[in-house]
């Protein structure tokens, strides 16, 4: 009886769906915030004074960490304990941190007391977390976070200088260029064994393309795409004879949109040209014109220390490049800039209606003069983040450039829908994935041309899809990883390889797929627990849904490209799109939820999927093995070991008895063990002699390769071992 209820609270934590306390493992950057000197502060204020201080310094945090989709975990006194990455992440986690550290002493600098200026220090760190509610005694904490992340943050916000954001190692190696840093060396902090390397923030960079400032550091060269290369160069032909062109470019995220058209940037072929460029923004998507507006000040000069004088004497030297009516653009465009024009200009006196026409048509103006002297390359990247009155003036300028000696190369991920397809100067290009060929050669170019083993050259492969940005930060990360040797001009293993974890430049990135879809994530981390592939039939029998609920589910999954489906359900079969999509799902379950799905996948495919239980044993061996149920484990894979002996499959039985083999070494002694010990040796040696009938190394159990000498040398420690074993006192 107690072991049924035992069962029956198993399965209804599979099939219970996600509450809203249900915690995750989550990878998080962490900001913690402190006040400077607030005990001070408040020794020499009235407690209503410091009261307000407190409450006004609270808002200002709360209201910037909003701004940038962070969650405030708790107030801890005068500190603030924020994270960014959950419930929901963004591809830029690090980044909207550090911009949202950066933009909290801004708002926290003019609050002033009676004695002194307000000043804060804040901290950033980045890593592994688990988040969830943490319910004891009738007492909750909403999304607590466990795990050294926050604690760092917290220890190393006390090296901060007043007024300045410090990050951590690995925050800092997200960020790119994306800001001005200051090493501040190793640093030692309380309950952390080893040192920690610390970078202060000293201010962003005004890059003109986000590629660029993310990857440059970490970018190689360019594989591929010779076709669409081609294509691009026959439209800008065309644009240059004066006949306006507009390429959209469209794929995934990491497909490499941005890498063609750097490529296509700088192409000779291009000859003498006029280049501009608009970086749409995922913080921007509602302000007007920020595309433009930050255009136009990069192409000015114009910085924010400058005087109203100076930045108008800018504008005007700009704007005089492209048009004859300079006093006039320049009131339009200095209102646009938010630029104080004194008594230099006379007010507009224009209502909103008309100053918006004349400003358009100001900045239309201004591209057409420049293209009346030489051909312009319009760059318009992220056009997925664009706000409603750029994509408004993007309707114009598309019109305007027909008959223009321009081409404008638009990069956008395939969830957005351009307004300007079929129209006749304009073409459509969508970039797939790298075949296996091209995915081999951008890893070599990674490596600098040394070899990879074997083993790990195709688990590369396979598991990044085709994706330039995947097959990149992979191998990277294996190549920092300390796994290999460099060895007369190739790499080997130094020990026998492991999974490979997922890049922490791809975790954010990953998980911000899966949380875009949070009504159905669970669907998504039940089928990944399944394996990469799985059909309706099981995926229903595991989750517990009914027909209706996981139908719409899967179709969610489906259309935001995270699945691949074959057939109709309920005859149906689907795919994860990409290995580490599957992977990150299956990450963020906690390793006790873990354990709970893989023992219910484990029966269900034992007791109501016997013919896959019979012929894939192996699966259903994994399955329990993931469970922690080693002894039901063992059988199934010692089934599996003898089903590949029977067909001579050699490799395969060695690896299945070699798990066999390893799992039962880790069984308690009983009676039995010695036994069931001599039978797995015995089986493994015949796997091991059968082996020998191939001439070519094969991998072992451990992932190594096996020639035939270290074959014969395996076979007699198996029989050693056997031969000891059956000395041993049942």
């Amino acid at each position: 009886m107690l072991r049924a209820i035992a069962e029956l609270k198993q399965l209804e934590l599979v099939d219970e769906p996600a509450r809203q306390h249900d915690a995750e493992r989550r990878h998080l950057t962490v900001m913690f915030c402190d006040l400077v000197g607030s005990t001070e502060l408040s020794a020499r204020l009235d407690p209503e004074d410091m009261w307000e201080v407190i409450r006004a310094y609270r808002t200002a945090c709360a209201r910037v960490i909003a701004t940038y989709d962070g969650s405030i975990a708790r107030f801890v006194g005068d500190g603030v304990l924020a994270y960014f990455g959950y419930p929901h992440a963004h591809e830029d986690d690090a980044e909207r941190a550090v911009r949202a550290g950066l933009d909290m002493i801004a708002a926290i600098r003019p609050l002033e007391t009676p004695a002194e200026q307000v000043e804060v220090r804040i901290a950033i760190a980045t890593g592994l977390v688990v988040v969830g509610d943490l319910i004891s005694g009738g007492v909750s904490e909403q999304q607590a976070m466990i795990g050294d992340t926050p604690n760092i943050a917290a220890r190393l916000q006390g090296l901060a200088e007043p007024g300045a954001v410090i990050v951590a190692a690995s925050t800092r190696e997200l960020l790119g260029d994306l800001f001005t840093f200051r090493s501040l060396g190793l640093r030692q902090v309380k309950g952390i064994s080893e040192p920690i390397a610390v970078w202060a923030v000293e201010g962003g960079v005004a890059s003109e393309s986000r590629f660029e400032a993310v990857r440059t550091a970490r970018s190689l060269g360019f594989v591929g795409r010779k076709a669409e290369i081609e294509f691009a160069l026959s439209r800008q032909q065309l644009a240059w004879q004066g006949q306006g062109q507009v390429v959209l470019i469209s794929g995934e995220a990491g497909i490499g949109k941005s890498r063609l058209v750097a490529m296509l940037c700088e192409s000779p072929v291009l000859g003498a040209h006029c280049r501009v460029r608009y970086q749409c923004s995922p913080y921007h998507i509602n302000s007007a014109l920020h595309p433009f507006i930050a255009q136009l000040e990069r192409g000015a000069g114009i910085r924010p220390q400058d005087t109203p004088e100076q930045k108008l004497d800018k504008l005007e030297a700009m704007l005089a490049l492209g048009t004859l009516q300079v006093a006039n653009a320049t009131s339009l465009i200095a209102a646009l800039l938010s630029i104080a024009t004194g008594e230099r200009y006379p007010p507009l006196g224009l209502n909103p209606v008309q100053q918006r026409r004349q400003t358009f048509a100001a900045l239309l103006d201004q591209l057409e003069g420049l293209a009346r002297q030489q051909p312009v390359l319009i760059v318009c990247e992220d056009m997925h983040w664009a706000d409603a009155t750029t994509l408004e003036l993007f309707d114009l300028a598309v019109d305007r450039i027909r008959g223009l000696p321009i081409l404008a190369l638009m990069t956008f991920r395939r969830e957005f829908e351009p307004p300007w397809a079929g129209l006749a100067n304009v073409s459509l290009l969508r970039l797939d994935r790298l075949d296996r060929q091209d995915a081999r050669t951008l890893i070599e170019q990674v490596t600098v041309g040394r070899q990879l083993p074997r083993e790990m050259m195709t688990q590369i492969i396979d598991r990044t899809d085709g994706i330039p940005l995947f097959i990149e930060e992979l191998t990277k990360t294996i190549l920092e990883s300390g796994l290999l040797v460099e060895d007369a001009g190739r790499y080997r293993l130094d020990r026998p390889l492991p999974p490979l974890a997922i890049p922490a430049t791809l975790q954010d990135s990953l998980m911000a797929r899966l949380d875009r879809l949070a009504p159905v994530k669970e669907v998504a981390q039940i089928g990944a627990a399944i394996g990469r592939d799985f059909s309706y039939t099981l995926l229903r029998c595991v989750a517990g849904r009914d027909d209706l609920t996981l139908s719409t589910a899967l179709r969610q999954l489906e259309e935001a490209e995270l699945l691949l489906r074959r057939g109709t359900p309920p005859e149906a079969s689907y795919s994860f799109k990409h290995a580490l999509v599957q992977e990150a799902a299956y990450e963020s379950l906690l390793k006790s939820r873990r354990q709970l799905l893989h023992k219910h996948i484990g029966d269900v495919l034992r007791d109501q999927f016997p013919a896959i239980a019979e012929t894939e044993p192996e699966v259903v061996a994994h399955h329990f093995t993931e469970a922690g149920l080693d002894g039901v484990a063992l059988d199934w894979w010692l089934k599996a070991g003898q089903q590949a002996l029977k067909r001579s499959a050699y490799t395969e039985a060695i690896a299945h008895l070699g798990k066999a083999i390893a799992i039962a070494d880790g069984l308690p002694d009983d009676p039995g063990r010695t036994m069931n010990r001599l039978h797995l040796q015995i089986i493994y040696s015949r796997a091991l002699r059968g082996n020998l009938g191939h001439s070519a190394p094969k991998p072992s159990p451990h992932g190594r390769a096996l020639g035939n000498s270290r074959l014969i040398s395996m076979i007699r420690l198996s029989w050693r071992r056997s031969i000891r074993d059956c000395s041993m006192p049942v």
